[in-house]
């Protein structure tokens, strides 16, 4: 990517599916990325780091499907690579399809800062030289877009991060970027480093400049807007602030304060803001991670006035107490769209594509027999409605060759006997087996009878439950993390890996208008992760030990 020709468009780089995804017990399928990959299209994205290829069989497959698919506005498509040929090569091959039509980029790093170099990489700083101009050149060969970020440049000498940029720039990198991998600077300190960076770096001015912050410290916003003002073009963000630790910046919140302050700052972005809480509705859905309700621009309460003196200003004048018209993120059009059990498939169908969905043929069918079956039990589906049913519709599709729910029963019984559940589940050889169990409630009783007949050790982890909308009969949506452990007979026959006593993370979501219902589903979905991730475990099954920057 070249330097904008506008000196004040700031490019939009999101991770939510690389560095959001490494989020503890956010485990997103295939379907799922390229789900949220075409919404941050239409909220008019620059670029997407769709993954990490190298990581996982699973992971390539997600970041090529993103690379071959028609994305709106046509983002530009990245893979992360450590500096290593294999990674390069790895992430070459996953983003070759949008390689060819000029839009796929490859991101390569590698540490800088002498606490990484000693103790983590445990070699030299000649290494992390040659390595980084070794991994430029071979990322360029491959494509005409390369990234290179020197990770832990903050805690880096500034004369020696310099030497690295400059190699990487003279080797062929178009966007050089500068992390604040553990969220340490300040704003101040971090726009002073990228100062002396360009006053050390004589080719940093004919690249991208970008800026990539951590929220340990809660300055991942200010540091971003500070390194805009020390001159980077482009800010590394994602969704809701996902991300390792403590989050990355939050795309929603750097877009609106863009946007809300031109008439100071003078950025501007690409982004169409009215597409910005949609984006943040279907990452929390398929991540299963809520979102405060305090949060900024998206949380519920962002647009919420308490105070009777803040009610009676928004009352006589919205501008006495908000800064921002809701409609502007597009909070208000939630709920405008109703339909119910009359309406019909050319109605579901025209309030899908209002919502970015284009579904034909056994898709839509599929959708209007899951709406109808719902409209019987809830007088009215909203918007939100909609959306989530559809992204369980997507879920449902993704699970594929996986144990899947037959049948359930829940006795609740007296005060002195236990609740008792009993499921029938069908196998991914297509058997079916079944499984019982007393528990501490309904869904304790529920999740023991589904590890029964799975005869899985699993522990949970997480368990929430959260309305999609208001009313008695909204739509519940559960999300649940299970810590997959060593397997009973039934999963070491399918799964020898897990005999080794590893433990993997899973999470799943389901929605439905019955609770408990919904929880079943969410809990064999958070299984069939965990499954999945040890069936995809790479050959060599080498710890990556470097998550990026």
């Amino acid at each position: 990517m070249t330097v904008p020709a506008d000196p004040h468009r700031v490019v939009l780089f999101d991770t939510t599916l690389r560095d959001g995804e490494q989020s503890p017990g956010i485990a997103l399928n295939t379907a799922e990325k390229l789900e949220i990959a075409h919404q941050l299209g239409r909220l008019g994205v620059d670029v997407i780091e769709a993954g990490f290829p190298i990581a996982s069989p699973g992971d390539f497959a997600a970041v090529q499907a993103i690379a071959r698919a028609d994305l709106e506005g046509g983002p530009v498509v990245a893979a992360l690579a450590r500096a290593q040929a294999g990674d390069i090569d790895r992430a070459g091959e996953a983003i070759r399809d949008a390689a060819a039509q000029g839009r796929g980029r490859i991101h390569t790093f590698i540490s800088t800062s002498d606490i990484h170099i000693e103790h983590q990489m445990r070699n030299t700083r000649a290494d992390v030289l040659e390595g980084a101009k070794a991994a430029v050149a071979h990322a360029r060969s491959l494509v005409g877009d390369v990234e290179f970020s020197p990770m832990d440049a903050t805690r880096s000498d500034p004369e020696f991060t310099a030497q690295v940029l400059q190699v990487a720039i003279d080797e062929g990198a178009t966007t050089i970027n500068v992390p604040d991998t553990v969220g340490y600077a300040t704003p101040d300190e971090y726009a002073a480093f990228l100062t002396r960076l360009y006053a050390l770096t004589p080719g940093l001015r004919d690249v991208v400049l970008s800026v990539h912050c951590h929220d340990d410290l809660g300055l991942a916003v200010p540091n971003t807007l500070a390194g805009l003002g020390a001159g980077a073009r482009q800010v590394e963000c994602a969704v809701n602030g996902l991300g390792e630790r403590a989050g990355n910046t939050a795309l929603e919140e750097i877009i609106m304060l863009l946007h809300t302050r031109r008439d100071l700052l003078g950025y501007t972005t690409g982004a169409v803001t009215t597409e910005i809480a949609r984006t943040s509705r279907l990452v929390s859905r398929l991540t299963g991670y809520a979102v405060q309700p305090n949060k900024a621009i998206v949380g519920r309460n962002a647009f919420s006035h308490e105070s009777g003196i803040h009610q009676d200003g928004v009352l006589k004048d919205r501008s006495t107490f908000e800064i921002m018209d809701p409609a502007s993120v597009g909070i208000d059009d939630a709920e405008q769209l109703v339909l119910g059990k009359h309406s019909g498939r050319a109605a579901l169908k025209d309030a899908l594509e209002k919502l970015g969905y284009r579904l034909d043929g056994q898709a839509l069918r599929q959708a209007f027999d899951t709406f109808k079956e719902v409209a019987d039990r809830k007088k009215q589906v909203t918007a939100m409605d909609l959306e989530a049913l559809v992204a369980d519709e997507l879920r449902a599709d993704a699970d594929g060759a996986a144990f899947s729910l037959v049948s359930y029963t829940v006795e609740v019984r007296s005060d002195d006997r236990p609740p008792h559940a009993s499921v029938v589940i069908e196998s991914p050889d297509g058997g079916r087996v079944s499984g019982g169990f007393t528990g501490d409630g309904p869904v304790d009783a529920l999740f023991r009878a589904l590890d029964s007949a799975v005869a899985v050790d699993a522990r949970l982890r997480e368990y929430r439950v959260e309305a999609v909308t208001g009313g008695q009969d909204a739509l519940a949506q559960v999300s649940v993390v299970v810590e997959l452990g060593t397997a009973g007979s039934a999963l070491r026959t399918q799964l020898p890996g897990v005999e080794r006593g590893e433990r993997v993370t899973g999470a799943g979501q389901a929605v439905d208008t019955d609770t408990i219902r919904a929880s079943a589903i969410a809990y064999l979905r958070a299984l069939n992760a965990g499954v999945a991730a040890i069936a995809a475990a790479r050959p060599d099954d080498a710890p990556l030990t470097d998550p990026g920057p």
